[in-house]
């Protein structure tokens, strides 16, 4: 009954045409978005004035930590200014004065939720900003003070002591004791008064006022031993001075100590009531974050629940709605499917289902039908056709795949080599550093123990020390120089031929490093080189390419032109042609190349030495390299035992893409050569 029931429904819903149902299904997607989109925006409002709230009592943290950090400083600022009182800290102070009143007057007066403690704020910003007034007068009163009634009678004081001890003649006086002992207690005074000055530490003052008291006990005993007038009228006056400086001292201290009571009830207390007063506000405002936070989650769980409820109902209703719709679709579908596969397993004789159906399905199923009919007589043919197309596709897919191979070990290999002689060749300079350094690291240790023995040193040892490293120096930097361009040339090299990028490059610069890579091979075989690439050549293209073109020109001469170690001579030359090409030579008066050889000479897998292991890769590479990637034309040139040259024509701009190489091109089994 399920099963009937739900033909049923099929059968029903098929009477609509596909396209109305589907939009059937965008139209209740297109409901949920209208109610959802309109539950988010009501919900949106509530959102963004609690969260204007939020932002509000954040931007009022703000102003109130400013001023508590500006009126810290300002105290900060008059704490140093007391002790060391300058004109630019003055400045200072009124400038932070200033910044202090005006954001109260500016920022907090206009903020909505500091304006109503503003007044409060103000008030006690106030009070602590004319405390330092009061604190500046009274510092002016301490620093006269100091100056008149301290360093004044000290200075007097100082000229006395120098009059008694000029008009004292001679160093065995019965007073030179007694005004050594006052001298010495005035010096340890006026240190101490001027620690209690810059410090306030208690411990100055006292010790400030027993060398006083020592000064005054001493002019007596003085006074008892001078043996001229002189001496008595000097001492009469260092009397009377000393008591002035003790008096003076004291002033001093009764007005330091006013400072230090000013400084803190006045400018100390003022300060922490504003940071009381800031920290009031700071609890309301935390208060009220608090209740918008509050709000705005309340808000945002509401939405999040109405949103839930409202698009599980819909996904109910739409989930019903897909699933009889795809019923619709499905169904049928899956009775043209099973046609299909009695089609396609040679049951021929079963008839496609739905063929009576209106819809687009039933359209569907009369065009299979036709298929059927058709399918029967070809289907015997198309098989037997795929199956040689499968057969075939195989064998050539297995063959590029080998040729491939062949190629990528060819262009490996002689990468490898060159990593083999580079090798070798940075190996010499290397060693020869690391002996040298080796022997300077002993020369070192025996100059330090030299040094550290008891022995004097010798100017000749120094001398020799300094030329033995002089020496070691030069000879480390021209061997680590040399071992650094072999590396860089390989480097670039080496680059060039793993990463077939397009470049601007300098043709003689891509020589020099390719040949100096290639140098090792030269020490191998005694080859003559030479190259005459002129400079200015700038070619837009392969700098990989034409390494890999030059290094198997090069290899191959060695191989074949010169073999079992014979000598001859290389010769690589570059030339404009034109103003859109280059005209490359490479040519060797070795073996050279018969007709036969030369008509083959480009293709794959020739090779006149495949006993001894050539695959005969090498100048297919290279024909392929410069006709296909570089766009440009190759020309061979050889005789038997007069030598071989190789002419390339390449414009300045490659014409081939980076992987127009791939091994798989069919070549002509011709190339242009003259016998």
């Amino acid at each position: 009954m399920a099963a009937r029931g739900r033909t049923g429904i099929v059968a029903a819903v098929r009477a609509i045409p596909i396209r109305w149902r589907i939009l059937s299904i965008a139209a209740l997607n297109s409901a949920v978005v209208l109610v959802l989109a309109g539950l988010i925006w009501s919900g949106s409002r509530v959102l963004s004035s609690a969260w204007d709230d939020v932002r509000q009592v954040r931007q009022s943290d703000q102003v109130l930590a400013l001023l508590e950090s500006e009126t810290g400083r300002l105290q900060n600022l008059i704490h140093r200014y007391i002790n060391q009182p300058s004109p630019e800290l003055f400045a200072e102070i009124l400038l932070l004065r200033e910044a202090v009143l005006g954001t109260l007057n500016t920022r907090a007066s206009t903020d909505p939720m500091l304006s109503g403690s503003v007044a409060e704020l103000e008030r006690v910003t106030e009070r602590f900003l004319s405390g330092f007034g009061e604190l500046r007068t009274l510092q002016t009163t301490i620093t006269k003070t100091y100056e008149d009634q301290v360093l004044g009678p000290a200075k007097d004081m100082a000229g006395l002591y120098s009059i008694i001890e000029g008009a004292t003649g001679q160093r065995d006086a019965l007073i030179w004791p007694a005004l050594g002992k006052s001298r010495e207690a005035f010096t340890a005074m006026l240190v101490a008064a001027n620690a209690y000055y810059l410090s306030l530490a208690s411990a100055s003052a006292e010790e400030a006022r027993r060398n006083t008291e020592t000064i005054e006990r001493t002019i007596p005993v003085m006074t008892d031993l001078a043996d001229n007038d002189l001496q008595r009228i000097a001492l009469q006056r260092l009397k009377g001075r000393a008591v002035a400086l003790r008096q003076g001292l004291a002033k001093l201290s009764e007005q330091l100590s006013g400072r230090t009571d000013l400084l803190r009830n006045s400018i100390d207390a003022s300060q922490a009531d504003t940071i009381a007063a800031i920290d009031g506000l700071s609890v309301k405002m935390r208060q009220r974050e608090q209740s918008a936070q509050a709000t705005f989650d309340r808000t945002l769980t509401a939405i999040s629940r109405n949103v839930m409820v409202i698009a599980a109902a819909f996904l109910g209703l739409i989930i019903t709605a897909g699933i009889i719709i795809a019923l619709s679709i499905r169904l049928p579908l899956q009775q043209i499917m099973a046609s299909m596969r009695a089609i396609t397993s040679g049951d021929y004789d079963r008839k496609v289902q739905g063929t009576a159906a209106k819809d687009e399905v039933g359209a569907m199923a009369r065009a299979v039908e036709v298929f059927r009919e058709n399918a029967v007589a070809k289907r015997e043919a198309e098989n037997e056709l795929r199956a040689s197309k499968e057969k075939a596709e195989s064998a050539l897919l297995e063959l590029n795949a080998a040729q491939q191979n062949l190629i990528d070990a060819e262009r490996l290999a002689a990468l490898g080599g060159l990593v083999a002689g580079v090798a070798h060749e940075v190996n010499n300079p290397i060693g020869i550093s690391l002996t040298v350094a080796s022997s300077f690291a002993r020369r070192s240790e025996i100059f330090e123990a030299e040094l550290r023995s008891n022995a004097p040193l010798r100017r000749s040892q120094l001398e020799e020390f300094v030329k033995t490293s002089r020496d070691a120096a030069q000879q480390l930097v021209a061997n680590l120089h040399r071992a650094g361009e072999l590396i860089q040339s390989f480097k670039q090299v080496a680059v060039d031929r793993s990463h077939a990028e397009r470049r601007q490059f300098s043709l003689s610069e891509a020589t020099d490093q390719i040949i100096a890579s290639l140098r090792p091979v030269l020490k191998k075989a005694p080859i003559t080189l030479t190259v005459d690439v002129p400079d200015g050549l700038m070619i837009d293209g392969y700098p990989g390419s034409y390494g890999q073109i030059l290094t198997n020109l090069f290899l191959n001469a060695a191989n074949h032109a010169f073999p079992d170690g014979k000598p001859g001579a290389i010769s690589i030359t570059a030339k404009p042609r034109g103003t859109d090409d280059i005209e490359i030579s490479f040519s060797d008066n070795g073996a050279g190349m018969s007709p036969d050889v030369q008509r083959q000479a480009f293709d794959p897998f020739f090779t006149t030495r495949r006993n001894e292991g050539g695959t005969g890769l090498g100048l297919h590479i290279v024909y392929n390299l410069v006709t296909q990637q570089l766009g440009g034309r190759m020309m061979l040139e050889s005789r038997s035992g007069q030598g071989t040259t190789f002419r390339i024509i390449m414009p300045r701009a490659a014409t081939g893409a980076a992987g127009s190489f791939d091994g798989t091109t069919q070549w002509p089994t011709r190339t242009m050569s003259s016998t």
